[in-house]
């Protein structure tokens, strides 16, 4: 008898089995939320880039040693998808990514300890990741969970040192030190018209395809203040004054449902160039209404930035927004 081809092989069982197969891939698989931080002072940035030292690709690296899935499996590829892609020099107190793994792949992690998967698969890559990358948490995700898509909201921080306040040396590499004094008062003039749906493309690129639209939940500056190390109420607390590592320092704090491309460092950079008289808030305002990217709005020096949260709806409504932010903003 003769032996059938595939291409005689009739649609609709084709169709039945390869749905079978999905469905079978899907049930052994599972997705991960990872939660962790890092130092971005020796890092060019998160995204994994050739011949470059990046956050995914050292995470990505570690993960193929400890699960034993040779780099370039097309089947186990172990690419991180992550919340908000960090720049270089850019630092991440809180950052979240999530990876799909197959879980017999997950599995192999777990050797002679008695945890399950998830639990050795932390306890690795904290063993073997460098000291400049901590993970905080890792655990299974809630059905509709993607780390990018399903975001409500990201908070970085940008800090600075001005000519009235010090640098703590533990803090040093987080921190841009500015030998001018800042006016605190009219940074935040500048600060307060971000806030709102707005285009920022005099401050910010966009990605191909995409725009500079973003809305701000909240923008603002404000200066550490120092606080008694011994807080007990009454005059000892006084004799105990020693700074915090922040204190004094000049401090900018902004929400959004998203960023774009350089936005909060060049942001910053136009509040700056407002704190030292360079640039008036009317410059700043006329920069707001007319979204054109030149010389004077660049983004300044990295390493005062931290990405510091990351805000994510119930589970029940993680679906939801994942397919609502995909849409192309608008105004």
């Amino acid at each position: 008898m003769k032996r059938l081809g595939i291409e005689r092989f009739p649609a609709f069982l084709l169709c039945v089995v390869i749905c079978c197969y999905a469905s079978f891939v899907m049930l052994i698989a599972v997705r991960l939320r990872i939660d962790l931080a890092y130092d971005g002072t020796d890092f060019y940035g998160w995204a994994k880039q050739p011949d470059m030292r990046t956050v995914q690709g050292e995470i990505e690296r570690v993960l193929h040693t400890v699960l034993r899935v040779p780099e370039g499996d097309d089947d186990e590829p172990l690419r991180l998808t992550v919340a908000g892609r960090t720049d270089t020099g850019v630092h991440a107190s809180h950052q979240v990514c999530h990876l799909d793994i197959n879980e017999e792949t997950l599995a192999r992690c777990v050797g002679h300890m008695q945890v399950e998967p998830v639990m050795a698969l932390k306890r690795r890559l904290q063993r073997m990741l460098p000291n400049d990358i901590a993970i905080r948490s890792i655990e299974e995700a809630p059905e509709g969970f993607d780390a990018r898509f399903s975001a409500l909201e990201r908070t970085y921080v940008y800090r600075i040192a001005d000519r009235s306040s010090e640098i703590d040396p533990r803090i040093r590499n987080c921190v841009l030190h500015i030998d001018d004094d800042l006016n605190i008062e009219a940074m935040n003039k500048a600060a307060e018209m971000t806030i709102g749906l707005h285009d920022f493309g005099s401050f910010a690129t966009p990605n191909p395809g995409g725009t500079t639209i973003r809305e701000v939940k909240t923008a603002y500056w404000r200066r550490i203040p120092q606080h008694p190390l011994i807080d007990d109420g009454n005059t000892m607390g006084e004799r105990y004054r020693t700074p915090a590592v922040e204190s004094g320092l000049l401090c900018f704090t902004i929400v959004a449902d998203a960023f774009a491309r350089n936005m909060v460092r060049s942001l910053v950079n136009g509040c700056v160039q407002v704190g030292i008289g360079k640039r008036s808030v009317d410059w700043f305002a006329e920069k707001m209404t007319t979204p054109l990217r030149e010389g004077s709005t660049g983004p300044i020096a990295p390493q005062g930035l931290t990405l510091e949260h990351i805000e994510y709806p119930e589970d029940d409504q993680l679906a939801i927004r994942a397919e609502a932010i995909r849409a192309k903003r608008t105004l």
